[in-house]
């Protein structure tokens, strides 16, 4: 036993310095009421018409579903039990809201339900089996031409791509691909106009599949767990998007308390940062992340960042915001 501990020290590189710069938060959520582990994974809807009175919705991930507004403050919850990871995305008139169901860790699901963007309400639609195993991340791809997809990533590794589709003026889902990873997995996250898929193997690196459901189900790995850069556990996983193709890939380096931005056009890495004390508290241990680049009104004109606080004492976990403006400001890249 004492000879495979040395080992292991040996064979296991330590954590080396690489510049991290600094930035705090503009606000916070409402604590999540479960205790301990609880808090998970935001997603954003944002406003068109007033992107000011924006929405989050975000993961109690041993109670349900919560809704917030840009202030933090909890507009409504859902009880839908163990659900760990949720997306959302405007199809035909609804924001349709996801979510991993791991109410039963042997059999996991796609939880499906629409977003009443004036109540900040959650209504359910059903919940679809996606197969064998325990239901982890989730994310969603809304492809040109309407069709409507969600992933479903098993802590085995494994990922369901479930379609989302209407049948007898009922929305429903199946499964239409699998692809698998070699260890645990959670993260991922689509971009809508690439037809790319990201997803994390949390100790392994950051994977790059193609998004249709008729691409090849092999995958590329495209950034590693280096321990510099990007330190285990890989967590969350956003896109920062800029124009046509480019932006961010912004990932969750868990072991370290930080995130770290890859630009999209090459994967070269482009610098990490992390989150720290100021008005509000810093942030540690961030399982969900979630980034979007529009506008959200007066002072959030160059976008918002969402990250899961896994230590916010005296409190339960909660969600603290960034202005992404000030990230890029941070890492001199406007």
């Amino acid at each position: 036993m004492i000879f495979a501990t040395l080992m292991l020290l040996q064979t296991v590189p330590a954590v080396q310095d690489v510049p991290t710069t600094q930035v705090t938060a503009i606000g916070e959520t409402a604590a999540v009421a479960s205790l301990e582990d609880a808090a998970d994974d935001p997603a954003i809807w944002r406003n068109p018409r007033d992107p000011a009175r924006s929405l989050i919705v975000a993961t109690d991930k041993k109670a349900g579903l919560n809704v917030y507004d840009l202030s933090g403050r909890l507009r409504s919850s859902l009880a839908a039990g163990r659900v760990n990871n949720v997306d959302l995305r405007v199809w035909g008139g609804q924001v349709i809201v996801a979510a991993s169901d791991r109410n039963d860790k042997a059999n996991g699901k796609l939880a499906l339900y629409t977003l009443d963007t004036g109540a900040a309400t959650l209504a359910e639609i059903g919940r679809f089996e996606a197969g064998a195993g325990e239901a982890y991340g989730l994310c969603m791809y809304a492809p040109r031409g309407g069709k409507l997809y969600a992933y479903v990533v098993y802590k085995s590794g494994t990922i369901a791509q479930m379609e989302i589709f209407r049948q007898g003026g009922k929305i429903v889902a199946d499964r239409v691909r699998t692809m698998k990873l070699g260890s645990q997995s959670e993260g991922c996250v689509a971009d809508d106009r690439t037809g790319t898929l990201f997803v994390g193997e949390e100790d392994v690196g950051v994977w790059r599949f193609g998004a249709n459901a008729k691409d090849p189900v092999g995958g590329e790995k495209v950034i590693a767990v280096d321990r510099r850069t990007l330190v285990d556990d890989v967590e969350g996983v956003a896109i920062a998007a800029e124009g046509a193709r480019g932006g961010y890939l912004v990932v969750s380096s868990q072991g370290d308390n930080a995130y770290g931005l890859w630009r999209l056009r090459d994967m070269a890495y482009a610098g990490r940062f992390r989150i720290v004390a100021g008005t509000f508290g810093a942030t540690s241990e961030t399982d969900g992340i979630e980034v979007s680049t529009a506008s959200f009104g007066p002072g959030l004109q160059g976008g918002l960042m969402l990250a899961q606080d896994g230590d916010n004492a005296p409190a339960s976990q909660n969600f603290k915001l960034v202005r992404w403006a000030d990230v890029l400001k941070a890492l001199k890249l406007k």
